[in-house]
């Protein structure tokens, strides 16, 4: 038997509640940026709805609920960095996701080291595995959301998460969300090639 949800009906914020437990795991982006002038303070703050929007050219996206600093921060300068985030910064990843000022910024109130960018102004996460450079490429508002896509110009890799030249899982070690306040890890990873056509005819 199954228990019918009208979102029509429902509370917004009741149905939000609803989506985030059920579209699970979602990856995290730890976005850096930086605020325009005179504060030019470093941003940091996770966004769980994330994922590769574009492979050619590549681009990312993320999405913002509501207004918020990383949102201000990235259409007044066009450009952020997405740091990844991984099971050993788990702590550091939640506090920043704490509502501070916009004139507070997130690496200082955390204790967080940063470390430059080699293509952008926002300071990327010095402890992450993964650094993404982004340049603004276009934001799409819908309803009390607004989705950010950003080409990515360049990536940093730690080479001690590289098997082959390539990014390995387990060594990357992925943080994501599922719903309320739970928390994913990859405790088991199950490994799947996907099937050709050519092979079901076979």
């Amino acid at each position: 038997m199954r228990i019918d949800f009208d979102p029509a009906a429902m509370d917004s914020s009741a149905f939000y509640k609803l989506l985030t437990a059920v579209v699970v795991p979602r990856p995290i982006a730890w976005v850096s940026t930086m605020s325009a002038p005179p504060l030019l303070t470093a941003n940091l703050a996770p966004h769980s709805f994330f994922t590769v929007a574009c492979t050619a050219p590549p681009i990312v996206q993320f999405t913002s609920v509501g207004r918020k600093d990383t949102l201000n921060n990235v259409e007044a300068t066009g450009e952020f960095v997405v740091n990844f985030a991984s099971e050993p910064l788990f702590e550091q990843v939640n506090a920043t996701g704490t509502n501070f000022p916009a004139s507070m910024g997130e690496f200082d109130a955390v204790g967080i080291e940063q470390e430059p960018s080699l293509l952008v102004k926002p300071p990327r996460v010095a402890a992450s595995p993964v650094a993404l450079e982004c340049r603004l490429h276009s934001t799409l508002r819908l309803g009390d959301s607004t989705v950010v896509f950003g080409e990515v110009v360049h990536a940093a890799v730690n080479e001690d998460v590289l098997v082959d030249g390539h990014p390995e899982v387990r060594a990357l070690r992925p943080l994501s969300r599922f719903g309320g306040n739970e928390w994913g890890t990859i405790d088991g990873i199950r490994d799947l090639a996907r099937i050709p056509f050519a092979e079901w005819e076979a």
